[in-house]
């Protein structure tokens, strides 16, 4: 599997073009492979944003669109090497695209990466290739069958499909294919340790029962959106408890908060009295997570409502984990303010927390536009109020 110059120069001629229309026309472009094409410019229209150095990188070949849908970012890739220790043996069981296999590679001595399907092989290996990767060495096969044989190394890295039948989106562990709780003993007998990529709609607290021995577990948001749930699950280690970290990467950096259930379990809960000089909604990742009390315990801040999951101060608090507003005027919520709140804020930025109304119904009560450089957020404070707090970017 190769891209030829008239190949690459194709993909970027058309890489905007109507692919629907482009098939049609295959006609018009003898000795061209159009399907083929096709699917190459749809696959990078997936990776555009989360893989730019590969979108870049013209030489590149992607064995199907679904494969660019499900592989991971940059940065959650990059990420996982803060898993592995230098010049680690590693085996990717699910090799896929090939993201991961090649990111894992640049920090471990050795990989090795296994994939059922051959496509996927040979587009790993042309890519691994282009990209200079000499220490992979590429396998073509099912995991779940061959686990006995699979080779002794310092880490196993698993990312079970989440799709069933019909192609359809699975997230319960349980689903998704290879069977990780099942492979899980065999694999551990092969590697002191197993990390395991998995859906972000994952119930955390349930898969921690599905793999015991897990003594950590990593929530990766990508601009406030979560993306993946790692557990790293070692030999030994069925008693542990484990940590909890929750990452955001934003354009400006990576936020990150670190604790255990156990700590969270014990912390006092503080609940303001008002809304302070300062608001805070915490990162996608947190909330996941539901350190609900450790992350006012850690910065200072206090709760506005036990079920609001927004915190308040009167002192800025700069390394936040999540957003970080001041706050410019509280507003008791009421229908008479709803009839006539769009004329002082005719355009907001809606959020609403613990509040009986969806955003789409209080936009169509407020006939407030969505947008702007204004934030809104509809929640419920610790005596009952339902409140509107107008805010600005801290």
């Amino acid at each position: 599997m190769e891209l030829t110059t008239s190949y690459i120069q194709f993909i970027k001629d058309h890489a905007a073009d109507d692919l629907s229309r482009l098939l049609l026309s295959a006609a018009k472009y003898p000795g061209m492979d159009i399907p083929f094409l096709v699917d190459q410019i749809a696959a990078r229209r997936q990776i555009r944003e989360k893989l730019p150095s590969w979108y870049e990188d013209g030489q590149l070949v992607f064995p199907a669109k679904i494969a660019a849908e499900q592989c991971s970012s940059e940065q959650t890739a990059a990420y996982k090497q803060e898993l592995i220790g230098e010049g680690w043996t590693v085996c990717d069981l699910t090799g896929g695209l090939g993201i991961d296999s090649y990111f894992l590679s640049r920090k471990a001595k050795q990989l090795t990466y296994i994939e059922r399907f051959l496509t996927y092989c040979e587009a790993a290996k042309h890519n691994f290739f282009v990209l200079g990767a000499s220490n992979i060495t590429v396998v073509n096969a099912d995991t779940a069958q061959s686990v006995k044989t699979l080779p002794e190394v310092d880490a196993f890295y698993i990312d079970p499909a989440r799709r069933g039948e019909s192609n359809k989106r699975v997230f319960a562990l349980q689903d998704c294919e290879p069977d990780l709780p099942g492979l899980l003993p065999e694999l551990l007998k092969r590697s002191p340790r197993v990390i395991a990529k998995l859906s972000p709609m994952a119930d955390i607290q349930m898969t921690l029962e599905l793999l015991p021995g897990t003594t950590s577990v990593h929530i990766l948001s990508v601009r406030n959106e979560c993306k993946e749930l790692l557990f790293v699950t070692e030999r030994g280690k069925a008693d542990c408890t484990p940590s909890i970290r929750c990452v955001n990467f934003t354009p400006d950096g990576m936020q990150s908060f670190l604790f255990t259930w156990e700590e969270e379990r014990k912390a006092d809960l503080v609940l303001a009295e008002q809304v302070d000089t300062y608001l805070y909604e915490p990162n996608a990742s947190v909330l996941k997570a539901g350190a609900f009390k450790q992350i006012a315990v850690r910065t200072g801040v206090k709760k506005l409502q036990v079920s609001s999951h927004l915190y308040t101060s009167d002192r800025w608090v700069p390394d936040f984990p999540g957003r970080r507003f001041l706050v410019e005027e509280v507003l008791p919520f009421t229908g008479k303010l709803c009839k006539g709140l769009a004329r002082t804020i005719p355009q907001a930025n809606i959020t609403v927390r613990n509040f009986p109304l969806s955003v789409e119904e209080l936009r169509k009560r407020t006939k407030i536009a969505d947008g702007g450089p204004v934030y809104l957020f509809a929640t419920t404070l610790a005596g009952g109020e339902k409140v509107l707090i107008k805010c600005s970017k801290a």
